[in-house]
């Protein structure tokens, strides 16, 4: 069985028993108590900047074993906390029939649904309501209001995250160990450049003192060349000298010269 949007209807409410979709072009999806862990917080702090860098500190105590996002925001005194799984959101709209690509933004429950009053019927088994100020998902039988969810009436927050697609394959701990590992490397491979470039410019410097102190050509290929003209001249130098040594030490004869 398929769900049918009109064509104006571009958000959708995602849970785990959702029937499938049958909707083209983007849309905005706002995903059910059921693909998200959310906590409601108190801190010492002022800015989500602050807040960020402690998210999985915050959630280690409750969540199963995975690879994480995070996403945080300020209402009130208080810090909403997100954390969610990239890959089994993006696993469970493949089973309804929606491609990553056709998502645009992807939103919570808990920022989307905050003001409603007693509870909604999301289908005649779950319902959501508040519950110190959280949204939750209970069973529809525990639901106090008939009231349907009709998400052509929502009006979307400020509060949304994006997919990672690929997040699941190497999580954001081990990734940044691999940049920091790169980095490593760049940064040796540019001393090491640094070294062998100061000392070929060393060595250069020592090749023009010589070629200007003993009167050398401008290049090695003239050099070379003279190189090859000497050890030409002192070949026959040395052939002389060897012949002429010999014919010193001739023996002569009384009277012979």
């Amino acid at each position: 069985m398929f769900l049918k949007f009109k064509q104006k209807s571009n958000t959708i409410f995602l849970d785990t028993d959702s029937e499938n979709f049958d909707i083209e072009g983007t849309l905005n999806v706002v995903l059910s108590p059921s693909l998200y862990w959310v906590k409601k917080v108190f801190l010492p702090l002022k800015y989500t900047r602050e807040v960020k860098p402690l998210l999985p500190s915050l959630f280690e105590d409750i969540l199963p074993e995975g690879n994480y996002s995070y996403h945080v925001y300020k209402k009130d005194d208080a810090f909403l906390l997100f954390a969610y799984q990239d890959k089994l959101i993006l696993d469970t709209l493949k089973d309804k029939g929606i491609v990553a690509t056709q998502v645009d933004k992807v939103y919570f429950a808990q920022a989307e649904f905050q003001e409603i009053e007693n509870s909604i019927k999301i289908d005649e088994n779950k319902s959501i309501f508040i519950k110190e100020d959280l949204v939750v998902l209970l069973p529809s039988k525990w639901a106090q209001s008939e009231k349907l969810l009709d998400m052509s009436s929502i009006t979307l927050s400020k509060h949304w995250v994006s997919l990672n697609q690929f997040g699941h394959i190497v999580d954001k701990k081990s990734l940044y160990t691999l940049m920091a590992i790169f980095l490593l490397l760049i940064t040796l491979v540019s001393v090491e450049y640094f070294i062998v470039y100061n000392k070929t410019s060393i060595a250069n410097d020592l090749r023009a003192e010589v070629f200007t102190k003993n009167a050398l050509k401008a290049t090695m290929f003239q050099n070379k060349a003279m190189l090859k003209e000497y050890e030409s001249i002192h070949t026959k130098q040395m052939k002389f000298r060897k012949y002429t040594s010999h014919i010193l030490k001739l023996t002569l004869a009384k009277g012979q010269k």
